[in-house]
C-alpha cells in the first residue's frame, strides 16, 4: 500500500515530534510512507537525516491551491491508498490532494481540546469523505462528539514517547551551566512560550519562591511570542536569578536528565506530550489539570495536580516536593513505569497500525505487500 503522511507544522512542537515518530517507525516496519512536510522546517530537516522518504511541499495556508495540485499528482503517480494528515493546514489541503486523487482512505489526527468551529470549512475536515479521526485522549474524543462527529468515526489512541532517548540518563550538565550547587531545587519546562501554555504563571510562582532556602531555581525551555514579555514580568517581580530562560535547545533529554520535577501550567492541552518526555526521564510532574493531562498524571502517584492560572497551587506543589525529595523520587519512578507500559511509540504505533489495517480490511485493500 502507498501512504502519504502530512504535517504543515512550521515549527518543532509536539505534533510534529508525534507525526516523525510514526513515520520513522512504519518505516523501520517495512510500510515507507511518503512524509509530505514544509520545506526547510525542523520536521524536513529531522525525517531527512532519519532517511525517510521526505516529499516537501510549502503549504501556506488551508486554501493553498497550488499545494493541493501538487500533493494530488504525487499521490497519483504513487497511487496513494491511505493519507494521513497530521494538522490543520494538512487536513484541509491533504483532504482536497485526496479527493483529486481518489486516494480511499483518509484519516485525520486531532491533538487540541479547543472547540470546532461552526462554519462548513471547518466541519467539513472532520466529515468530508474522512474514514477515522485518531484523536490523541479521551478529552479529545468528547470535544469532537460534542462538535457532532460521529463517535464510530473517532479512535482514541494517545501520543507515544522514544523511551530510548531517555532510558538511564542523568546529567548535571544545566546545573554546571548554569552554575547551581547541588543542593539548589531545579523545576522547569519545555513549551512554546505561547499564550496557551501560561507561564506567566511559572515566573509568578517562582516569585512565591523566591526567598526559600535552598534555592529553588526554573528553567524555561523555548521560544515563542510572548518571549520577551515573560522576561520583562521575571525582571519586574525580581526573579531574574532563579527564572532561567534557555531558548530553543537540541538537547532536551539531558536537560530533563537535570531536573528534580517537570512543570506544565498550560491552559488548554490536548496530552501533552512533553509530559511523557519528562516521566520517562523519571520525573515528578506539577501540571494543569485540564484537557488530557489528567489520562497521563496521577494525582498524588506519578505528580501532581492544580487548578489552572493559580500560581500559589504551582508555588506550594514544587515546594513540596523540594522538601520531600523521597516523595519526588517515587513519584518519578511511578511515572516513569506509567510511560512504559502505556505511552511508548511502539504501542502508539501498533494501535495506528491495527486502525490501518481494520480500514484497509473494509475497502478491500491489502495494507502491506
Amino acid at each position: 500500500m502507498s501512504l502519504f503522511h502530512i504535517d504543515a507544522g512550521k515549527e518543532w512542537r509536539g505534533g510534529q515530534r508525534q507525526s516523525f515518530f510514526l513515520a520513522r517507525e512504519l518505516t523501520k516496519r517495512g510500510y515507507l510512507p511518503r512524509f509530505v512536510v514544509q520545506p526547510e522546517s525542523p520536521l524536513h530537516s529531522r525525517a531527512a537525516e532519519a532517511g525517510l522518504l521526505v516529499l516537501p511541499v510549502r503549504i501556506r495556508n488551508e486554501f493553498d491551491i497550488i499545494s493541493m495540485l501538487q500533493i494530488a499528482r504525487e499521490m497519483k503517480r504513487e497511487k496513494c491508498q491511505l493519507v494521513h494528515c497530521h494538522d490543520a493546514h494538512s487536513a484541509a489541503v491533504g483532504s482536497a490532494a485526496a479527493s483529486l486523487a481518489a486516494v480511499p482512505i483518509r484519516v485525520l489526527s486531532r491533538r487540541v481540546v479547543f472547540p470546532i468551529k461552526r462554519n462548513v470549512l471547518s466541519r467539513s475536515k472532520y466529515t468530508k469523505r474522512i474514514d477515522a479521526i485518531i484523536a490523541v485522549s479521551e478529552a479529545v474524543r468528547r470535544v469532537l462528539i460534542e462538535g457532532s462527529i460521529p463517535c464510530e468515526r473517532i479512535e482514541t489512541i494517545p501520543d507515544g514517547t522514544d523511551l530510548s532517548l531517555y532510558r538511564g540518563t542523568t546529567s548535571d550538565a544545566l546545573r554546571t551551566e548554569l552554575h547551581l550547587d547541588s543542593g539548589d531545587f531545579l523545576a522547569g519546562t519545555v513549551a512554546n512560550l505561547s499564550e496557551d501554555k501560561d507561564l506567566r504563571t511559572l515566573i509568578l510562582a517562582a516569585g512565591i519562591l523566591r526567598e526559600k532556602v535552598p534555592p529553588i531555581h526554573f528553567v524555561v525551555v523555548g521560544r515563542g511570542p510572548l518571549e520577551a514579555e515573560l522576561k520583562r514580568l521575571a525582571g519586574e517581580i525580581r526573579v531574574e536569578d532563579t527564572v532561567h530562560f534557555l531558548g530553543f535547545r537540541d538537547d532536551v533529554p539531558q536537560i530533563l536528565a537535570s531536573l528534580d520535577v517537570f512543570v506544565l501550567p498550560s491552559l488548554q492541552e490536548g496530552l501533552g506530550s512533553v509530559i511523557l518526555d519528562a516521566m520517562a526521564c523519571g520525573l515528578p510532574v506539577v501540571a494543569t489539570e485540564i484537557g488530557g493531562i489528567p489520562e497521563v498524571v496521577e494525582e498524588g502517584k506519578t505528580g501532581f495536580l492544580i487548578p489552572a492560572e493559580d500560581p500559589a497551587s504551582l508555588a506550594d506543589a514544587v515546594l513540596r516536593l523540594s522538601k520531600d525529595r523521597d516523595l519526588a523520587g517515587e513519584l518519578g519512578r511511578r511515572g516513569r513505569e506509567s510511560v512504559q507500559q502505556n505511552f511508548s511509540v511502539q504501542s502508539m504505533v501498533d494501535r495506528v497500525i491495527l486502525l490501518y489495517e481494520r480500514l484497509a480490511k473494509q475497502k478491500g485493500i491489502q495494507l502491506k505487500q
